[in-house]
This record gives C-alpha cells, structure tokens and sequence, in this order.
C-alpha cells in the first residue's frame, strides 16, 4: 500500500494526468468538428441549419403519418428522399399537401402552410438527399422569355394534356391535368422539373432552364390577353371551339326553318 501511494504522488504524475486530459478533449472536440462537417456537408444550398430543424419539426408533426418518421416512406405515402426542395415547394405551396382525402390525384386547395414554413419544410426535405431546387428568379422572369417560341415548345411537349390554351383536360382513372391559367411562375417550373402526378418529369437535359421560361412566358402571355373575341368557351381550343359554334348554328338554322313553315301552313 505504502508503495502504491508513492507512485501515485511521483513528481510526473500530475503531468501524465494532463497529458491525459488533454487527449481526451483533443479526441472529443475532433469528433464533434467531424460531425458538425458532416452535417454542414448535408446543408442544402441557400438554406440554414435553423431552416432545416424547424422543417424536421413541421415534417414530424404533419407529415411523418404517410411519409415516415425519417421521410422513408410507408405504405401511405412515397419516400421523399431524393425529391429535391422543388417538389415540396410546389406540392405544399398549392395546397396539395397534405392531402385532404384520399383520391386519384392531389387536389390543389388553400395551403396550409405558409411561406416560411414552406420554406423550411423544403429545406429539411433537400437535406435527405439531393434533388430538384426552387428555381432561381432569372428564369421566372418572363420579360425576358420569348413566348411564342415558348408556345411551340408548349404544343409539342405539352398541349396534349394541358390542352392548346393550357385549360387544362381529362386523364384516364379519373386523374386530370389541371388548367395552367393563374398560376405562380415558379410553381409551373417545379412541376416541369419535378413532374408531379401523372406529369412527365422535364430535366434540363429535355427542356433547358431557358425554354422552361419561355414555355412560362407562353403562358402568361396567353392569361393576360383575355377573350378578345367574346366568350371563353372553355378554352377547348380552334377545332372543339369551331365544332360548336357550327352545331350552335346548324340548330338555329333548323330551327328556324321549322318554325318559318310552320307559320306557313
């Protein structure tokens, strides 16, 4: 015993012990500067780690029921890892998320988040993996779009379902691609980067980030003209338009013929 105390008051034992100390917080605080690097590594782009944790927040509260815990996905909803900031900017941003009932396809409602939390919903979202971004304001600008270069671009890779005046038309299962007519800017983009529902998805490989402005040019250009012939009539486009305004005809023909040799006799 009376040597074990020796050895424990040698004259280098309090330095072993700081030479310990040190180690030990050297180790500690290189672990906690590997973890802080890696989740700095994981931030998304033109986001803040407070952004991304009060997402987390929203996410579990709201979301977590249909897409998991950790965003994984059940048999309720898909996995949202890997879906990029966009695709949460444009489903929750137009009210599509969180679904109000189940159906064919999303309904797009008043949102039920706001801007803000938009926002930092997208930004936990683009922190699980790496995907589409909210679209920079360069190419929403549609002042400095072509529209009618946006409109050839629309009628071949669009019109089919949205209809030639992006009124929008009838899908198969009941799914529907909706009228284009009064919507944001940016929420067209994402859905052409994003392709929500049963809409392709178009990269910047298929449809550059400068005719994705075009085709959004085309559009608000279409909106903002009106009906300067008269009625609307749905927007169904030249020949439905022309079909009806000949059958409309047709029938006041015959039924003024009607009528005359009726008087007649």
């Amino acid at each position: 015993m009376k040597a074990l105390t020796q050895k424990r008051r040698h004259p280098f034992a309090f330095v072993a012990l700081l030479l310990l100390g040190l180690l030990l917080t050297g180790g500690l605080y290189a672990a906690a500067t590997t973890v802080n690097e890696a989740q700095a590594s994981n931030l998304p782009e033109g986001y803040t780690s407070e952004q991304v944790e009060e997402g987390e927040r929203l996410f579990v509260a709201n979301c977590a029921t249909c897409h998991g815990m950790n965003a994984e996905g059940t048999d309720a909803g898909p996995s949202l890892v890997g879906v990029g900031a966009a695709s949460v900017d444009f489903q929750v941003g137009t009210g599509r998320m969180p679904m109000q009932m189940q159906g064919p396809q999303a309904q797009q409602k008043p949102p039920q988040f706001n801007e803000e939390q938009t926002a930092q919903l997208a930004a936990y979202v683009a922190s699980l993996g790496t995907g589409p971004a909210v679209p920079e304001d360069e190419y929403l600008d549609v002042d400095q779009g072509d529209p009618s270069r946006g409109g050839e671009l629309f009628r071949i890779n669009c019109a089919m379902c949205h209809n030639a005046a992006g009124a929008g038309g009838a899908l198969t299962e009941g799914k529907f691609a909706p009228s284009l007519h009064g919507v944001e800017e940016r929420h067209i983009y994402e859905a052409m980067t994003t392709g929500p529902q049963n809409m392709p998805v178009f990269n910047d490989a298929n449809i550059p980030p400068e005719d994705k402005r075009d085709i959004i040019a085309f559009l608000k250009t279409y909106e903002n003209q009106g009906t300067p012939g008269g009625f609307s009539l749905g927007f169904l486009g030249p020949v439905s338009e022309g079909l009806l305004i000949w059958t409309l005809g047709l029938a006041l023909l015959i039924g003024s013929m009607v009528w005359l040799t009726s008087r007649s006799s």
